[in-house]
Formats: C-alpha cells, sequence, structure tokens
C-alpha cells in the first residue's frame, strides 16, 4: 500500500526513509503508525488536538527520568530541528518514538499478567517518586466522578434528539445510579502517575515479563488508589473493554495487587493502599459514563468502522461492557476489600486493619 503523503511528510521532518508504515489501531485517541526503516522501527503519532503539543515537554521530561533510573521506555526522537513534535500544514502535530518490542494485550489477561504488570507499575511510581516536575499538559478534572456524573446528566437532557437516545438513556440512567451510591475517598497525597495504565499501555515480553509502560499523553499528579482502580478495573477483566459477558476476576486482581506491592516497595501509606478497594468499581463506573456521554456527543473516543456502524454504537458498546463489569465488581464488594487488607498486611508494608 503507497504510503500516505501526510506520514511521509512528517518522516522527512524527522529524516526517517521508511521501508514499511503500518497503522497501529488499538488504541482510541491518536492516530498511530509503526515505522520500519533502516534505522530500525519506530512508532509515529497524530497527536488527538484534546491534547496540548506541550504534553510532549512532559513526556520527555518523564521518560529521561525513567531512563536515568535504568527503567525501559519510548524516548521522543527529536526532529531534524531539534524538536520534540513537528506541525504540518494542516495543523496536525506528529511525534516520533522509539519502539519497544513487545506484545500489547487488549484481552486475554492471566494471572501471571497482572502480576508482572502490577510489579512494573509500581516501580514505574518509585522511580518518578523523587522527580519533581510542573506538568505543562494539566487535565483538569479528569478523574472527578462527579463532574462525568453530571456531564452524562446534561447531555442525556441536550441530546434527546440522537437517534440512539432511547438505549443509551437506559444504560446512562443505571450509571448514574450507581455512582451516587458510591463513597468518596477523600484527600490523599498527589503523586506522579502513568494516568491510563490499562493493559494494552503494558508492553509484554514473549516470556510474559512486563517490560514498560507506553501511551504517555496523560502522565500527570494524581492520587494512587485512582490509577490502581483504573490499572485493575481493565487488567481484571478477562474480555477486554470490547469483549461480552464481562467480570472481574478476583484472582486476578490479588496478583496485581502482590506484584504492586513487589514493585512499590512500601510507597504509599495506609490509607492510599486503603482506598484501592472501593476505586476499582468507582473508576469502572466513571469510564462506562464516558463511554456513554460520547455516545451520544460522538466527539471524544475514537471507533472501530469495520465492526460498528457509528461512534456511538461503538461506545455505546463499551459503556455496557463497563457497566457490566461495574456490576461484578459490586457483587464483589467484600472479597475486594478483604484482599486488600490481606494483601497489605502479608507483605507488611501498610498496616491495614
Amino acid at each position: 500500500m503507497p504510503h500516505d503523503a501526510d506520514v511521509l511528510a512528517a518522516l522527512g521532518e524527522f529524516n526517517l526513509e521508511p521501508v514499511t508504515v503500518e497503522p497501529i489501531l488499538m488504541g482510541n485517541i491518536n492516530r498511530t503508525f509503526r515505522v520500519t526503516s533502516g534505522a530500525g522501527v519506530f512508532t509515529l503519532q497524530v497527536l488527538n488536538p484534546i491534547f496540548s503539543p506541550k504534553v510532549n515537554e512532559d513526556i520527555e521530561a518523564v521518560t529521561a527520568h525513567l531512563a536515568a533510573r535504568g527503567m525501559v521506555t519510548p524516548r521522543l526522537v527529536r526532529t531534524t530541528k531539534g524538536m520534540l513534535w513537528t506541525t504540518d500544514g494542516k495543523g496536525q502535530v506528529w511525534r516520533l518514538l522509539t519502539h519497544v518490542d513487545g506484545t500489547v494485550l487488549s484481552s486475554g489477561t492471566t494471572s501471571g499478567h497482572c502480576r508482572r504488570a502490577g510489579e512494573l507499575l509500581g516501580q514505574f511510581h518509585v522511580a518518578v517518586s523523587d522527580l519533581e516536575y510542573s506538568f505543562c499538559n494539566v487535565r483538569t478534572g479528569v478523574h472527578d466522578t462527579k463532574r462525568h456524573r453530571r456531564h452524562l446528566q446534561e447531555v442525556m437532557q441536550s441530546h434527546k434528539q440522537h437517534t440512539a437516545f432511547y438505549q443509551v438513556a437506559a444504560v446512562g440512567e443505571e450509571i448514574l445510579a450507581r455512582i451516587g451510591q458510591l463513597p468518596a475517598l477523600g484527600e490523599l497525597p498527589q503523586r506522579i502517575v502513568h494516568g491510563d495504565p490499562k493493559i494494552n499501555n503494558v508492553v509484554f515480553s514473549p516470556t510474559g515479563a512486563a517490560i514498560c509502560l507506553i501511551d504517555l499523553d496523560t502522565l500527570a499528579k494524581m492520587s494512587i488508589p485512582v490509577e490502581l482502580g483504573d490499572a485493575f478495573r481493565s487488567w481484571c477483566n478477562p474480555v477486554g473493554e470490547d469483549g461480552s459477558d464481562p467480570w472481574f476476576d478476583l484472582e486476578r486482581f490479588v496478583a496485581g495487587l502482590e506484584g504492586y506491592a513487589q514493585g512499590a516497595k512500601g510507597l504509599l501509606t495506609a490509607q492510599e493502599w486503603a482506598g484501592t478497594s472501593f476505586m476499582v468499581e468507582t473508576i469502572t463506573l466513571e469510564l462506562a459514563a464516558r463511554f456513554c456521554t460520547d455516545a451520544l456527543e460522538e466527539s471524544y473516543f475514537g471507533w472501530n468502522k469495520e465492526v460498528f456502524s457509528s461512534a456511538s454504537a461503538h461506545n455505546l458498546h463499551r459503556a455496557k461492557i463497563q457497566l457490566g463489569l461495574a456490576r461484578s465488581v459490586g457483587s464483589q464488594r467484600v472479597e475486594i476489600a478483604d484482599a486488600v487488607r490481606g494483601v497489605a498486611n502479608r507483605l507488611r508494608y501498610w498496616p491495614v486493619g
């Protein structure tokens, strides 16, 4: 297939002559390509306009720090002018990253994957715990669950003429009700986090070792329980975000907890660790609300045009999957809380009573 003229022009800014360029369809936000050239393999991306180009400065700061701590991480490649990104005549922002070879999963995780992903995420948090940095790209309210609930309510009022409104509203009403029953997290330390540690942002080796985290546009400061809730709702759903009949696997959860505790080496407080108990359900419902909202707005998430007839149809499907997962999590609240206490006490990192 001939290379797209925009792709070739962007690669020219990095003085890269491609041999092959393949679209990577996994991921909901940025358009991504795998580029093979005589200089090696790279990842080329068109930055989604929801992000400021300055997010690349955040990525450069954090990945430089990770590399200095001996962690594997993709790194931005500078243009021939020494810039971290280039902007074409259409206003599209392009960037090039080094490629980390390995496997990315969208579903089908095992307890082993969860344990090793947990350990990697813990190591990541420890590695950046001493980084003093003010982020250029600040995503306000990204995990403000009340705000997402309120936005869904507003959109359900303003989009009643949408062709899928009644289907979406039926799902949305349950999401809203369940969010309304959640406990509040409270004030906790704000630490540097990945921001989107879902399973397909973890690169695994052929032997199943977790190598590194990718897709770093979401780097930010937030509370660790929010990060862990987002991780476990992804890692412990065996069917993935686009599967069917989702369920929360407690065995995977315990494995991920144990891995994280080993990797984080006592970084967190008892309050942070305990908050993980209910943040899995919180973040699952929050994501369900976001998908449900976009099933009516059709303005944020990408969608698979080969499988679904519209962005609305794909995002409604995603919302149903997350809602189903939240039901499964909610039915295991006691077991999840017991698991958190058990792992914390057994490894003696946190005195959780």
